[in-house]
């Protein structure tokens, strides 16, 4: 692929933004290479927790404004389709069976700051910057609105959102944007670390319903949650991981997922 390169280090799939000339700005292009790479990666057995990364100084600047600029003049159905192909994207990291970390060595704005957030761990420098600058320039905070809310809540969303300032590295951490704040020169290791931790420690199964029901039970009433959460309660119980991790814990013997 031209924009996206995919590498496998012990376990750990890498993807990689490389549009460094362009600060790793989004168009058709780019999000196709960025869905082609996670539906790859999700089903690759090499590979059992996934780091989004860039090239670069820069994360992501969101979209690609001169791309918007030639969207403005196409009709409603053809911005639709693009649009859609974005929100795809999104959808697609934030439902993915494998845990995504984010390992952001820049700044992370508008679209990028959406794609940074998505991912299920962020680990961030402290010189980076972060912020939904739409509202700026007239456009809207749109499909990374929905997910900004699940995650930060509303009233950090709205100040996010509404005022399109951006903010450092310490207030993204202090709103739950990302987790972890590392000196630059740590990033790689600690991001590695940390995915080798989840690799060894944690069953891949149980990663993957965890993180479905956590996307699928905000959409339910109590008693829908309660009920679903029941039922993955029972099937869970009989699983082959379940069973393997229980038996390990009881003879007091150390399992390597």
């Amino acid at each position: 692929m031209e924009y996206v390169n995919y590498e496998v280090k012990e376990r750990v799939g890498y993807i990689t933004l490389a549009r460094a000339e362009k600060r790793n700005a989004l168009n058709f292009e780019v999000v196709t290479e960025l869905k082609r790479a996670f539906a790859f990666a999700e089903e690759d057995e090499a590979s059992k927790v996934l780091v989004l990364r860039a090239e670069g100084k820069v994360f992501c600047a969101g979209a690609d404004l001169e791309y918007i600029q030639r969207l403005q003049e196409i009709d409603y159905h053809d911005n639709l389709i693009d649009s859609t192909h974005l929100m795809e994207l999104f959808r697609m990291i934030y439902t993915l069976k494998k845990v995504v970390i984010a390992q952001i060595h820049g700044h992370a704005i508008a679209g990028g700051c959406g794609l940074a957030a998505i991912c299920d761990f962020g680990f961030t420098v402290p010189e980076a910057k972060f912020g939904y600058t739409e509202v700026k320039i007239g456009f809207i905070p749109a499909i990374v609105k929905v997910f900004l809310l699940r995650k930060i809540g509303e009233a950090k969303a709205k100040q996010l959102l509404l005022t399109g300032d951006l903010v450092s590295a310490e207030v993204a951490e202090k709103y739950g944007l990302v987790n972890y704040v590392v000196p630059a020169d740590e990033l790689e290791e600690r991001v590695f670390a940390f995915a080798q931790k989840l690799c060894a420690e944690n069953s891949k199964q149980s990663m993957e319903v965890t993180k479905e029901m956590i996307a699928r039970v905000q959409g339910m009433t109590l008693e829908e949650g309660l009920q679903y959460a029941s039922e993955m309660n029972a099937v869970a119980r009989g699983s082959e991981d379940c069973q393997r991790g229980i038996a390990a814990f009881l003879n007091k013997e150390q399992i390597n997922w």
